[in-house]
């Protein structure tokens, strides 16, 4: 078998790219060659510090050994008392109430119209008209009660006794009589009583006014038509001091 020997020119053709290969590398390894790296200038200090080591860890706690003992175990012990809180009531509230006053009242309305039909409630002469009229108080200066179609009041309870006498009068030999007027309500009871001539002697004069509210109880006077109504009383009241004749 005949072997065809290579042309130059193909010699040539292949020799061109392997010496271009080899050329760069021999160019690359001069200028890696001469590369010189930038060092820190000596004037440059070195940062340094020190390392600490690590705490070593707490040593494990130690657990106590139990001790085996032949000794018998105590009872448990009662259970606790749940205590209940006490409960709070508000306590009931005081409502104070106000005293009523009594009010004496007529039992049948009276026909007047006039507010100031009746008796006034201040001591004086009478309320009604003089002369010809029918009012309930005395005409002119008269002293009489004037109680014109109405009956009188009459006294049905209470009097004045001799032990009634007033020690300090007695002691001071005191004696008189006593003008009192008084009112006698339509219940029956007195009020309103005042001295309107003194017998000359404070303890007398009190005397009999408190002894006259006090006890004095009438059947009220009436008008015509039998209502009670309210009336003034002038009446006077004597105070004699019995005196023992001196013996011999």
């Amino acid at each position: 078998m005949t072997l065809a020997r290579p042309d130059w020119r193909d010699r040539l053709r292949a020799a061109i790219p392997t010496g271009l290969i080899v050329g760069g590398m021999g160019y690359a390894l001069v200028i890696g060659l001469g590369f010189a790296p930038s060092l820190p200038s000596p004037s440059q200090a070195l940062d340094s510090f020190d390392v600490v080591p690590p705490a070593p860890p707490p040593p494990p706690p130690t657990q106590p050994q139990k001790v085996a003992t032949h000794r018998p175990r105590g009872a448990a012990a009662p259970p606790n008392i749940r205590s209940q809180a006490t409960q709070v009531v508000a306590p009931p509230p005081v409502v104070v109430l106000r005293p009523i006053s009594p009010v004496i009242v007529a039992p049948v309305a009276g026909t007047g119209a006039d507010a100031s039909q009746g008796a006034s409630d201040k001591p004086g002469p009478g309320t009604g008209a003089g002369g010809v009229g029918n009012g309930t108080g005395s005409g002119g200066s008269g002293d009489g009660d004037g109680y014109g179609d109405e009956t009188p009041p009459r006294r049905i309870k209470g009097r004045i006794k001799d032990s009634d006498y007033p020690e300090a009068a007695a002691d001071a030999g005191a004696s008189g009589t006593v003008q009192v007027r008084y009112f006698v309500n339509v219940d029956g009871r007195v009020s309103g009583c005042v001295v309107t001539k003194s017998s000359g002697n404070a303890a007398l004069d009190e005397t009999t006014c408190r002894l006259i509210e006090q006890r004095y109880r009438y059947d009220p006077s009436r008008d015509a038509d039998g209502r009670p109504v309210r009336s003034i009383i002038v009446v006077n009241q004597d105070w004699v001091l019995e005196r023992v004749p001196a013996e011999r």
